[in-house]
């Protein structure tokens, strides 16, 4: 008999970053106090949940984003660099509130292939690697449920994997707000569906106005 699992990939919080740097996988980019407000939220969601196993990715904003559920459920988070942002030839660059400033000629050559894409890690590496560490999380919670801790590039491109839909896209379209909880469901091995959650939707306006956000 199959056991029904599922996998809940949690974006992080809103990040200070007055600057508009594109951060990436800098380290010191800590939550704001907007986005320890959305951890919370989003733990006081999942803490309704049958939730067993805990991965964050190494980065600071998504540790300090699964620090609410990790006291509230008193359980350990395991560290998984699969879960990673993703890389990014732009990152440190400073382009504030207008992110067309990518596009000087002097750049060009970075954004010739938008299929790869040629600025950044490509795609399918950022798939595989995800499945992999969804896989294990199922592994390690199977019949119950699991928290991955990471950015919205990668839990964008793991849900398009399990999706089986083109990994090419409009980064404004995705669908993973901040803290915002994308749930794969199993039965056994085998992806049966996905749903949505924004547990801090009500904060997002603030979060928003007026501001480039500098990683995903």
């Amino acid at each position: 008999m199959s056991e029904r699992t599922i996998v809940h990939l949690m974006r992080h919080g809103e990040v200070h970053n007055p600057e508009g740097v594109l951060y990436g996988r800098l380290p010191e980019y800590f939550l704001s106090d907007l986005g320890h407000e959305m951890a919370k939220r989003a733990a006081d969601h999942l803490s309704k949940h049958e939730i067993v196993h805990l991965v964050s990715s190494p980065l600071e904003r998504a540790q300090q984003t699964v620090e609410p559920l990790r006291v509230l459920l008193d359980a350990p988070v395991t560290t998984d660099e699969r879960v990673i942002e993703a890389d990014n030839l732009f990152e440190g660059r400073t382009v504030g509130a207008e992110p067309k400033a990518l596009a000087h000629p002097k750049n060009w050559w970075k954004l010739r292939n938008p299929l790869r894409p040629s600025w950044g890690e490509p795609y399918k590496v950022i798939a595989q690697r995800m499945q992999a560490a969804v896989a294990d999380a199922r592994e390690a919670a199977r019949g119950h449920e699991a928290v991955i801790v990471s950015h919205q590039l990668p839990v964008w491109i793991a849900r398009q994997a399990y999706e089986g839909n083109s990994f090419v896209h409009d980064p404004r379209k995705r669908q993973c707000t901040l803290a915002s909880i994308t749930s794969l469901t199993f039965d056994g091995d085998e992806y049966v569906g996905h749903t949505y959650a924004e547990p801090a939707a009500d904060l997002l306006p603030d979060a928003l106005k007026g501001k480039f956000v500098g990683g995903a």
